[in-house]
């Protein structure tokens, strides 16, 4: 058989060829046999686009050597994102099979032509898929930036939970925010691969020489879920192990909060211990913003100085007047217990005992030098804050008799 009668022959049987695959691939392909109505159609279309392609391709090889890639552009936009690269090589490969079981005995040469053609195919489709993922990789990296800018800013609106499901979050419950210096060479896809080796998600934004990591656990998935909330690392494992993608110096983890659209609160403690970490000249590293709490309020940061006085001072307030007293007199003699006991006529004991108390109440130690400035700087703060309070109370007004 000539060529010519070949190509007659090839348009006339397009159409039993293009029914046959479909009916193959609902028999052999079971995620084709679970889709939508509308997506199989469009993978029928492919598949009709790929015979009518190598029909054209086979009739002049050399004037169209890159019709291989048209046959994707009948394919909508939403089918490259639900149908992977693998499945698209299945339904080339389906194809190909069925083609060549039905010009079996018309020659050695249409079946090479065959062969050639698939894989050209397949490359084009590889590269389809390539050119769509690049895309969609620039497209979630400004939307990240974007994300990671606002939460930074505090300038989150109705947009920020559709742009954090678009970037594919997985995180539930609680997130924090690890501030520190970005590398000389930074491998964003390290710190990716040991995230999820922890099975948190995480946001990243490169903003100059600072690095910003936004973190919350997430489920993988086929990862079984923990059987209790201790099994979870916590955030301060967490950014332990984060530590080492970060440049040198210092690396501050922010409280965590409720969830990713809180984060901003999270962040402002973060950034805000940043820039006053090199104060503390034995800070750990990664280093908790709540442990630079006295520098942050010396730096003039109003959420440091809330904390204190919410945290120590009018929790102490409220419990004892003498647990305060007892921690003002500890702390001004140098945290000694016997020059404590003199100023107030007590026993060293009874020292001993409120301390214990303090520790109990508010969970600071005032016995270490580290925990001593904390509590000392809350008892300065909370002290000017009632002196304020004080002087702003409206004068009291005489009824007249």
């Amino acid at each position: 058989m000539d060529k010519t009668a070949t190509l007659t022959w090839l348009r006339r049987i397009s159409g039993d060829i293009a029914s046959v695959t479909i009916k193959r691939l609902e028999d052999t392909l079971p995620w084709y046999a679970v889709m939508p109505p509308a997506r199989r159609s469009a993978v029928g279309l492919v598949a009709q686009a790929g015979i009518t392609s190598f029909i054209q391709w086979y009739e002049d090889p050399t004037s169209t050597p890159w019709i291989a890639a048209d046959i994707f552009a009948a394919a909508p936009r939403e089918l490259l994102r639900s149908v992977s690269l693998q499945q698209t090589l299945q339904l080339i490969r389906v194809t190909v099979e069925v083609t060549e079981e039905r010009v079996a005995g018309k020659g050695a040469d249409l079946r090479e032509a065959i062969l050639l053609y698939s894989r050209d195919v397949a490359f084009a489709a590889a590269d389809v898929y390539a050119r769509a993922a690049e895309a969609r990789g620039l497209w979630d990296a400004r939307l990240e930036a974007l994300v990671v800018d606002s939460i930074l800013t505090g300038e989150a609106d109705e947009e920020l939970p559709s742009r954090i499901a678009a970037l594919g979050w997985h995180g539930h419950g609680e997130v924090a925010v690890l501030v520190g210096t970005t590398p000389p060479q930074f491998d964003v896809d390290l710190v990716r691969r040991t995230a999820r080796k922890l099975a948190v998600d995480v946001l990243i934004g490169v903003q100059g020489s600072r690095l910003v990591l936004v973190i919350g656990r997430a489920r993988i998935e086929g990862q079984e879920a923990p059987e209790s909330d201790e099994e979870e690392l916590g955030f301060e494992e967490i950014a332990a192990r984060l530590e080492p993608s970060f440049g040198p110096g210092y690396v501050v983890l922010g409280p965590a909060v409720a969830a990713l659209v809180d984060a901003s609160q999270s962040a402002r403690a973060a950034l805000a211990g940043f820039a006053v970490a090199r104060a503390w000249r034995s800070a750990p590293r990664p280093v908790e913003a709540d442990d630079l709490l006295p520098e942050r309020a010396l730096a003039g940061d109003p959420l440091a100085k809330q904390t204190l006085i919410e945290r120590i001072y009018r929790p102490l307030q409220a419990h004892s007047t003498d647990l305060v007293t007892t921690l003002w007199s500890y702390l001004d003699n140098g945290r000694s217990l016997e020059a404590t006991a003199r100023e107030l006529f007590v026993h060293p004991n009874t020292v001993r005992y409120r301390l214990k108390r303090v520790s109990e109440v508010i969970g600071w130690d005032a016995t270490g030098p580290r925990e001593a400035l904390i509590l000392q700087t809350s008892l300065i703060l909370g002290s000017i804050g009632a002196a304020e309070n004080v002087r702003r109370r409206p004068p009291l007004r005489r009824t007249p008799r």
